[in-house]
């Protein structure tokens, strides 16, 4: 055609509505998956294509209005806990910034437990059919980046990401925080507050999890400080709650000036063991939760990771992209410094 195809032209080819086949193109689940495909066909046919400004007006026209309910997701608990959505120190932020950006945009949760002793992978496929279930968003794996082989035809059917680590086997695309930027960050405010000798204290299934990004911006991050005060990290967290004789001997071989860590156990394990707080030792806290706003520590800000997984899936939905991507695709949220009173005052930053 020499001239561009209009929403006119593909509703006279069809026999619809222009409001049916702008709504087909925009994958409204208002519209029948079959009308969908076939109003798509019909604009790749006739060579129609968005106009992008007036697309762009649309969707701020769209934003500055009250959200109408336009489908439901899936928000699935992948914790080996089924109460992590509401108990959980960390997994809650990530549910919270999901619910919020779903409902900014029209969207409803359905939540699952992926570990529900009477659920199997048929019997979940067919609720998310009859419920219209497009899109699903997996929060809470803590121990294991690997998702149940048995569900693999579940994540083959519908728009998936993941917040908080990358899974294997699928990869699917994930929304998380930089934990080794963040790590790095906290380095750098370290010095700046005058400690010469920081320290990580972590759980190896954890930064293993996390595909080492902690322990690797904390070596990074330790290149501003003198080779001599370059410490090993300490990662047998697990075994030191059962025998705190090797978080002394790990403390007093190398003599931190102040620790990183995911833990508010270690403040306990500190005080325990004689130490004041930060008079003798600071404590960065690489999770800063506002639970404990006394901490200071780097703010992940996880719920961003949940709306930004959101985001991920609803256009996931829209494109047609369904099943584990060929290029998995990732977003980072940058995390921010929070004083706190575990750290020297500011007053002695150098």
């Amino acid at each position: 055609m020499s001239q561009r195809a209009t929403l006119k032209d593909i509703a006279d080819e069809l026999g619809y509505s222009k409001n049916t086949v702008s709504l087909a193109l925009r994958n409204s689940p208002q519209i029948p998956e079959t009308t969908r495909r076939k109003v798509r066909r019909t604009a790749e046919k006739l060579g129609y294509q968005a106009n992008a400004v007036v697309s762009h007006l649309m969707a701020q026209l769209r934003a500055s209005q009250t959200p109408r309910f336009q489908a439901k997701l899936a928000l699935i608990n992948a914790n080996p806990d089924k109460r992590a959505f509401s108990k959980h120190p960390t997994i809650p932020t990530y549910v919270s910034g999901c619910e919020r950006r779903a409902a900014q945009l029209g969207y409803d949760f359905d939540q699952f437990w992926l570990h529900e002793p009477e659920m199997n992978p048929r019997r979940l496929i067919n609720i998310f059919n009859t419920r219209n279930i497009k899109g699903l968003i997996l929060v809470g794996l803590m121990q294991s980046s690997e998702l149940p082989k048995e569900y693999s035809q579940v994540w083959d059917q519908f728009a998936c990401a993941v917040t908080g680590v990358r899974t294997k086997q699928p990869t699917l695309s994930y929304c998380c925080a930089d934990h080794h930027d963040l790590t790095i960050q906290a380095c750098d405010n370290a010095l700046e507050l005058g400690y010469k000798r920081p320290a990580l204290v972590l759980d190896d299934v954890i930064d293993r999890l996390v595909e080492r990004r902690f322990s690797a911006g904390f070596l990074i991050g330790q290149q501003r400080f003198k080779k001599s005060d370059r410490l090993p990290p300490f990662l047998e967290y697990e075994d030191a709650r059962n025998d705190l004789e090797l978080f002394r001997s790990w403390l007093e071989e190398h003599q931190p000036d102040v620790i990183f860590t995911l833990y508010n156990s270690v403040i306990s394990w500190l005080k325990k063991l004689g130490y004041k707080i930060p008079r003798d030792l600071g404590i960065i806290q690489l999770e800063w939760r506002d639970t404990d706003p006394d901490i200071a520590g780097m703010h992940q800000h996880n719920d961003m990771a949940g709306e930004a997984a959101v985001d991920m899936v609803i256009s996931q939905i829209h494109n047609n992209e369904f099943g584990p991507p060929e290029y998995p695709r990732s977003t980072y949220i940058g995390a921010t410094w929070q004083n706190g009173k575990t750290v020297r005052a500011q007053a002695a930053r150098v």
